[in-house]
This record gives structure tokens, C-alpha cells and sequence, in this order.
């Protein structure tokens, strides 16, 4: 591990910063509607039992990062085998998030600009930042964090006053029942944007204050899953459920909409900045888990050393993920759920602290 520490501040702000990162970006939960807000609210209240579960393993192994403390748990093989996965993972969710930031600056102030360029640009960034290591990492967030409150603050008055807003768009209420809230909620919304945060056990033991872990966790979690239901709320409110569901990019759609006395217009140049602000420490926290996390499993001595050959090759599966942002929605959005999200961030880490749990228990009786 590397030698630094971080405070609970700090780890409260790359939390938030990473939940709101892509799911700011794209249309979540718009399966079932007007609702989706619900189902955002809902799935941010289920992550907080998942997180508990995270925070729990983390208790047991507190100076040790999962990738050991999965083969402490599991044996060598299968704990190796399952480290193995997560590093894997961590690599596909930072390559996902690249190719949402790459599709939106070509989409909206880029388009003749090749995708593999704008990648690029954005991966030798982070890769820079990760070799500096988690303070670092940590700091940037600290600075990056202000000014993306500042563009969202004025992002929700300059809406306001455009009177842009229409609360009708937001009815009925709970059209065909909670039940659909409730599947949406639990099979899409837990995982995408809250559950992922499971990368921040990666993180856990390098806080100063371990007492504070829990806690941090769960506001941090409640903050961003405020902010984006009040952002769900905005962009269904001013673009209408039908709009909102085929944008690739409402938030965006939404501030395009803004127009203040005739001349404060075309503003969405400007706020991709705070949504660049989201990605950029995804990425990060992202590409440190898999750096940390494959130094530790293979025993590599200097971690930063994998940052490049890491990094390179998150980009070049960011470029190739899918053929067009379309099929990339569509398989994060429904495809990925199932096959990665759920046994990974849902079911895994449940188990993992029942044999833990087991194993404790048998060393208090021994």
C-alpha cells in the first residue's frame, strides 16, 4: 500500500463527486417515466443497507485492502480468483464512464474531433493524477468539488428564472403503481450510480480516522442521491418525460433550454465543465482501485508503474466497448445490471461477510 492519508472530508467529497460523475450524464430509471425520481430516491435509501454490509467487511480487515482480505476470507485460490474479477471490473466501469465523457464533448462542442483523441487527452490527465497517488487524487477533489457546486448553484437559479420549469410534467404520481418504482429501484438504480462506490473500500484504509467510515459513507451517498433526484426532477420538469428519455444527455438538453433576459442563452459549453469535473474523478478513483489493487495481488513493489499500462489499456477498451453510444447505453443501462452489477456489487459482498462473520465468531469461541 502506499504510505498517505486522507481525512474524512476528503473521502466524503470524492464519494459524492463519484456518485453524481456519469449519472449526472445520462437518462437513469426513465423506464418508468415521470416516477424516475422515485426510483432514485428509493434505489440511494437500498445502497445505504449495501454500503453497511461494505463498511462491515471493511471492520473486520481494517489495515487491509479487499484484495487481501478476499483471500483471507475465501482461501488463496478463490480469494485470488475474486480480487481478480474486481480489479477487472474497476477497468470496464473507468472505460464505460471515458466513453459517456467522449460521446458527450463530441456530441456537443467536439464533433469533428476523432473519439480515440478525446479519450486520450482526458486518460493522460488522470493517469498523471494517479501517479502523484491518493492525496493527490484527494486534493483535486477538495478544488474540483467547489466549482462544481458553484456551476450547479447557478445553474438551478439561472432555471428558475427562465421560468422554464413545469411541475404538470412531473404528473401523475405513481401512474401504474410502486410496484415498477420498485423494480427499477432495485435492479437498476441501487447499482448505477450508488453501489459502485464499493470501489471506495479500496480506498478505506488509507482514512486517518477509520471511526468515521461509516458515517462518511452513508452521507455522502445521501447527498449525491439528493442532488440527483432534484436533478431528475429539473429535467423532467422543464424537458417533459418524452425528451428527457430520448436525449442522450437531459442535464445538457436542460441547460440549453435556459434563456434570461434575451441575452444569457447557449450556456451548455459551461456546465460541461461540472460534468467533465464528475468524470474526471470517477475515472480516477476508478483507475487507482485497479492500480493499488493489481500491485497488491501480484506483489508489484512501485503501484504508479502500472498506471500507464493500465490507463492504456482502460482507453483502448473505451474506444472499441461499443459501436455507437446507443448500444452503450443500452448495455450499461439494461445489459450490464444483470451480468455485472448485481452479482458483483449485490450478492458478493453479502456472502463475503457471512463466511467473515463465521470465521470471527469461531476465532471468539476458539
Amino acid at each position: 500500500m502506499e504510505k498517505a492519508k486522507i481525512s474524512a472530508s476528503q473521502l466524503f467529497i470524492l464519494m459524492v463527486l463519484f456518485e453524481l460523475g456519469s449519472s449526472l450524464l445520462v437518462p437513469i430509471a426513465m423506464d418508468i417515466k415521470q416516477d424516475a425520481w422515485l426510483a432514485i430516491l428509493l434505489g440511494m435509501v437500498g445502497s445505504f443497507v449495501l454500503f453497511l454490509v461494505y463498511n462491515k467487511l471493511h471492520s473486520y480487515y481494517p489495515d487491509l485492502l479487499p484484495t487481501e482480505y478476499m483471500q483471507k476470507i475465501m482461501g488463496k485460490g478463490i480469494g485470488t480468483v475474486l480480487a481478480f474479477v474486481y480489479i477487472l471490473y474497476f477497468m470496464y466501469d473507468a472505460a464505460r464512464v471515458l466513453r459517456d465523457f467522449g460521446a458527450m464533448l463530441l456530441t456537443s462542442a467536439y464533433p469533428e474531433t476523432p473519439l480515440f483523441i478525446a479519450h486520450t487527452l482526458l486518460m493522460l490527465v488522470i493517469i498523471y493524477t494517479i501517479r502523484k497517488g491518493i492525496e493527490v487524487v484527494a486534493r483535486s477533489g477538495e478544488i474540483l468539488f467547489i466549482f462544481m457546486y458553484i456551476f450547479a448553484i447557478s445553474g438551478f437559479v439561472l432555471i428558475v428564472c427562465s421560468g422554464l420549469i413545469e411541475f404538470t410534467n412531473l404528473q401523475p404520481v405513481l401512474e401504474e403503481g410502486v410496484l415498477p418504482v420498485l423494480k427499477v429501484a432495485f435492479t437498476q438504480t441501487i447499482y448505477f450510480p450508488f453501489a459502485e462506490a464499493i470501489v471506495f473500500t479500496m480506498i478505506l484504509p488509507y482514512l486517518k480516522d477509520q471511526k468515521k467510515a461509516k458515517l462518511t459513507m452513508l452521507c455522502a451517498t445521501g447527498l449525491s442521491g439528493i442532488n440527483l433526484t432534484i436533478t431528475m426532477l429539473i429535467n423532467i420538469s422543464v424537458l417533459g418525460v418524452d425528451l428527457t428519455a430520448r436525449s442522450q444527455f437531459p442535464l445538457l438538453s436542460t441547460v440549453q433550454s435556459i434563456q434570461v433576459a434575451d441575452f444569457l442563452e447557449r450556456l451548455d459549453v459551461f456546465f460541461m465543465l461540472a460534468l467533465v469535473i464528475g468524470g474526471f474523478i470517477k475515472i480516477n478513483v476508478l483507475l487507482y482501485a485497479a492500480v493499488i489493487g493489481t500491485a497488491n495481488l501480484f506483489k508489484i513493489k512501485s503501484p504508479s508503474r502500472l498506471s500507464y499500462p493500465l490507463g492504456f489499456v482502460i482507453l483502448f477498451m473505451a474506444s472499441t466497448i461499443a459501436s455507437n453510444f446507443q448500444e452503450h447505453l443500452h448495455e450499461g443501462l439494461k445489459v450490464e445490471m444483470f451480468i455485472l452489477h448485481m452479482p458483483i456489487l449485490g450478492i458478493i459482498p453479502p456472502l463475503l461477510l457471512l463466511v467473515a462473520f463465521l470465521k470471527n465468531r469461531k476465532k471468539q469461541r476458539g
